[in-house]
C-alpha cells in the first residue's frame, strides 16, 4: 500500500463521495460569469472538469499535494482546466478568483478561521466561497481508527501518539464557522449540518471507504510493513463494535458553507 493516497482505492465509492459535492456546487449563483475558480484539494480532477463545465468557468485551477492524485488528474486537464501541486493549507492570492471552492479537503489542515480567511483574501468583490468538510469524529468508523493506532505493534512504530484524526482535530462546529465567514464579510453565510445515509453492501465495505480516505494519515506515518496488519486489526475491531450486517447503512456527516461577498 502506497504512502500516498490512492485515487483507485478513494474511487471505489465514487458516487457516494461525489454526491456532496455536487451540493456543495448547487450552492453556488451562477448568476455573473465566474472567471477564475480555484478547486482546493481538486482529488483525481474529474469533479474538478466537470464543475468548470456546469459553471463556465473561464479558467478553473485544481491544486492538491497528492502526486497520485495529480497524475490521476492530468487527464482532465483540457481547455480551461489545469492543475498544480500546492499546500491548501497556505494558498491564497491577491483578490483575483470569482469562486474559491474546496469540497472534503480543508479538514485535513489545522487553523481553520486563518486558512479560510487566507481563501477569503483570494476573491474579488462578490466572489464566492464554498466548502465542505467532513463532520463525522464521532463514528466508529473513526474512533475505532484512533483506539487501534494506540495499541502495539502500531503504536511504538509511531514513536510517540498516532497522528490525531484530522475531522477531530480541525473540524470546527458548524455555528462557529458561521461566525468566522460572516467575520469574514460574507454577509449571509449558508452553513449547514447535513448527514448522508450511504448504504453499503456490509458492515465491511466501511473498511474500504476508510482505507481510501481517513485511514491515509495512518499510512503516511506506519511502516509499509504494518499496513496490511493495521488493516486486519482495524476491520477486527470494526465488526467487533458494528456488528456483520449486510447491507450496512453507514451515516456520514459533513458541513457544507457558502457566503458571497460584497460587491
Amino acid at each position: 500500500m502506497s504512502a500516498d493516497w490512492d485515487p483507485a482505492q478513494y474511487e471505489r465509492f465514487k458516487a457516494q463521495r461525489a454526491q456532496p459535492f455536487w451540493d456543495l456546487a448547487d450552492l453556488v449563483e451562477p448568476g455573473d460569469a465566474i472567471d477564475r475558480a480555484v478547486d482546493l484539494g481538486c482529488g483525481t480532477g474529474e469533479l474538478t472538469a466537470a464543475l468548470a463545465g456546469r459553471l463556465r468557468v473561464g479558467e478553473m485551477i485544481g491544486v492538491d499535494d497528492s502526486p497520485n492524485m495529480l497524475a490521476a488528474a492530468e487527464a482532465f486537464a483540457t481547455g480551461p482546466v489545469r492543475f498544480e501541486s500546492g499546500d491548501i493549507s497556505q494558498w491564497t492570492s491577491p483578490a483575483e478568483f470569482d469562486l474559491v471552492f474546496s469540497n472534503a479537503a480543508l479538514h485535513w489542515v489545522p487553523d481553520h478561521a486563518d486558512v479560510l480567511a487566507r481563501w477569503t483574501a483570494a476573491l474579488r468583490p462578490g466572489g464566492q466561497l464554498a466548502v465542505q468538510v467532513p463532520a463525522n469524529a464521532d463514528h466508529q468508523a473513526q474512533i475505532v481508527g484512533d483506539e487501534v493506532a494506540r495499541r502495539e505493534p502500531f503504536a511504538s512504530a509511531f514513536g510517540g501518539d498516532p497522528p490525531p484524526d484530522a475531522v477531530a482535530a480541525n473540524v470546527l462546529a458548524p455555528e462557529t464557522y458561521a461566525t468566522v465567514l460572516h467575520d469574514l464579510g460574507f454577509d449571509e453565510p449558508h452553513v449547514r449540518l447535513q448527514v448522508y445515509p450511504h448504504l453499503m453492501p456490509s458492515t465491511e465495505a466501511v473498511v474500504e471507504w476508510t482505507r481510501g480516505a481517513a485511514m491515509t494519515r495512518i499510512f503516511k506515518a506506519l511502516p509499509d510493513r504494518l499496513h496490511r496488519t493495521f488493516v486486519d486489526a482495524y476491520r477486527d475491531e470494526l465488526l467487533a463494535r458494528l456488528g456483520e450486517h449486510e447491507p450496512y447503512l453507514y451515516t456520514f456527516k459533513r458541513i457544507l458553507m457558502w457566503g458571497r461577498l460584497a460587491r
